[in-house]
């Protein structure tokens, strides 16, 4: 399947302490790599997601940040498939970032083009990271008309 050359990175706040959570956030990367350059990004703290965003750390190059924040906007499987190709078009390297337990702070929610909500649910930081790399590989097969979405 034709990759969308999409630059993609999923940022998150602090170290992955479960193995587990490391296995998901790899296996999905790596399912998401057929579709768009991505990269999963581990980050110290909200400065530093910030920084990256801006470009003015290691990224170097400026993204445009989505927050996951509970009080985003809520949106289907196969409304985020069309947020992911909106973004596709507008061929501006996106960073989806996940805050650590105490979520953003206003400063960070002015910076960000958008904020998406995973649900009403509270769900754990890493939890919530897993969720939101499966639903984005979710949203690649809705484009590409892969039948895994239609088979869950």
């Amino acid at each position: 399947m034709p990759r969308s050359g999409m630059k993609l990175k999923i940022a998150w706040i602090g170290r992955t302490k479960e193995a587990a959570i490391r296995s998901l956030t790899e296996e999905y990367l790596k399912r998401i790599s057929r579709y768009a350059d991505v990269e999963g990004v581990e980050l110290r703290d909200e400065a530093a997601v910030l920084q990256f965003a801006a470009g003015t750390s290691r990224g170097k190059q400026r993204h445009t940040l989505i927050l996951l924040d509970p009080g985003g906007k809520l949106l289907s499987s196969e409304e985020l498939a069309g947020f992911v190709q909106e973004q596709v078009q507008r061929a501006v390297p996106v960073l989806f970032a996940i805050g650590g337990a105490d979520g953003f702070t206003a400063a960070a929610h002015k910076s960000a083009a958008e904020r998406l909500s995973l649900g009403k649910m509270t769900l754990p930081h890493e939890l919530a990271r897993v969720v939101l790399l499966e639903q984005l590989y979710r949203a690649f097969t809705i484009l590409q008309g892969h039948p895994y979405h239609s088979g869950h």
